[in-house]
C-alpha cells in the first residue's frame, strides 16, 4: 500500500466521531489521525476500557478506515505554558483544568499526556502528534532585553517536565511526534535543534512536520526534512498562502484567521505555496512510508468542499516515484 492519507479530525471535533468516518470513508481517505478532544477519543477510557478501544475501532472498521496516530495538541499546550490563562480554559477538558492553579493544570496535563500514550498503545497506535508548550515562547521578540540564562532555564523546564512523559512512551512502545509551530518550545530550525538536545535525543521524542507553518518564516522545507530526517515520525498537510505586500506583516498583526490584512492565511492543500512536489520528493529521499495526514484550516472555503479537494490533490503525489523506484524503471531491459 502507499502511503496511507489521513484526515486529521481536530477541525471536525464539532461532529460526532461516527459522523466523521462516514464522511472521511466516502471521501475515499484511507484513515483517520484522531484527535483526543469532542467525542472522538476519550484517553482515559481508551487506556483503561477494552470495550471503549472495540467501539473506536468497530466504527473504523466500518467506514473502510485505519488509523495510525492520534493527536493531543490541546492537552500537551498546557503542559509547559507560561502564562496558563483563560486561553487555556477554553482549550481544555474540566477535569485538565480544574480550578485554573497554573502549576496544578500543567502538572495534570502532564498526567493526560502519560495517559495518552497508553491510549495509543491499547489502541494498537504507534505515534501520538502534539504540542508542548512552553515556558519562553511569549519572550520570543526578545524585549525587553531576555539573557541566555533566562532561555536556557526554558529548555530545562521542558526537559524536566517531559522527560517523565517519554518514560511512560517508552515502556508502552510509543513514541510522540512534536509539531514544530509557534507558541511551542520548537517553531524553527534552530529552536529544533535545541529542542532535542535538550531532551537528549531520546529516540521517542521527534517531530510531526507541517510545513504551513514554516513557509511564513521562510523556512527551507526540504532542507528541513532532510536534516532532521532521522526524526520525522509524522507528517501532516497544511497549506499556506502568502500576502506579504508591504502592509500586511508576516506576525498577521492580531488579525482574525482570513482577514485580508493579514500576511498568510492557511488555504485548502495544494492551493497556497508550500513547495508540495519537492515535500514528496524528499519524504521519497529520506524514505518516510509513515501516514500523510491532511489537516483542514481554510477559513474561506467549505471543509466539506475542501476535504475531498485536499485528498484529491495529494494523490496525484503519488505518481513521484521514490528514487530507486524511478531509477530502476528508466534503465529496466526494453522487452
Amino acid at each position: 500500500m502507499p502511503r496511507p492519507i489521513t484526515l486529521f479530525t481536530g477541525q471536525w471535533a464539532d461532529l460526532p466521531f461516527e459522523e466523521v468516518c462516514r464522511l472521511a470513508g466516502e471521501w475515499g481517505y484511507d484513515g483517520l489521525e484522531i484527535a483526543c478532544w469532542g467525542d472522538h477519543l476519550d484517553v482515559t477510557r481508551a487506556a483503561s476500557d477494552p470495550s471503549y478501544v472495540a467501539s473506536r475501532k468497530a466504527l473504523l472498521e466500518k467506514h473502510n478506515l485505519q488509523c495510525w496516530a492520534i493527536s493531543n495538541h490541546l492537552t500537551g499546550q498546557a503542559v509547559c505554558d507560561n502564562p496558563i490563562d483563560a486561553r487555556h480554559e477554553a482549550i481544555l477538558p474540566p477535569h485538565i483544568w480544574g480550578d485554573g492553579s497554573p502549576e496544578g493544570v500543567r502538572q495534570r496535563a502532564a498526567e493526560e499526556m502519560k495517559t495518552t500514550a497508553r491510549a495509543a498503545a491499547a489502541l494498537g497506535v504507534d505515534t501520538v502528534v502534539g504540542f508542548t508548550g512552553s515556558s519562553i515562547w511569549h519572550c520570543v521578540a526578545m524585549f525587553p532585553p531576555v539573557p541566555a540564562s533566562f532561555v536556557e532555564a526554558g529548555y530545562q523546564d521542558f526537559a524536566d517536565r517531559w522527560n517523565p512523559i517519554m518514560d511512560v512512551f517508552d515502556s508502552v512502545g510509543v513514541r510522540f511526534a512534536l509539531e514544530v509551530h509557534p507558541s511551542e518550545i520548537a517553531y524553527d530550525y534552530w529552536t529544533t535543534v535545541r529542542t532535542l538536545d535538550a531532551i537528549d535525543r531520546r529516540p521517542s521524542f521527534g517531530l510531526n512536520f507541517d510545513p504551513s507553518h514554516m513557509m511564513w518564516q521562510d523556512l527551507d522545507v526540504a532542507g528541513f526534512l532532510w536534516d532532521f530526517r532521522d526524526r520525522i515520525y509524522h507528517v501532516d498537510c497544511k497549506d499556506t498562502k502568502l500576502r506579504l505586500n508591504g502592509r500586511n506583516g508576516r506576525l498577521s498583526s492580531h488579525l482574525p484567521w482570513a482577514d485580508p490584512r493579514r500576511g498568510w492565511d492557511f488555504v485548502s492543500t495544494g492551493h497556497g505555496d508550500v513547495p508540495w512536489e519537492t515535500v514528496f520528493r524528499t519524504l521519497n529521499s529520506i524514505s518516510y512510508n509513515g501516514p500523510i495526514s491532511i489537516e483542514w484550516e481554510d477559513a474561506g472555503m467549505d471543509r466539506l468542499h475542501g476535504a475531498p479537494d485536499a485528498l484529491a490533490f495529494i494523490r496525484t503525489l503519488t505518481s513521484i516515484e521514490p528514487p530507486a523506484a524511478a531509477f530502476d524503471a528508466a534503465f529496466a531491459p526494453r522487452q
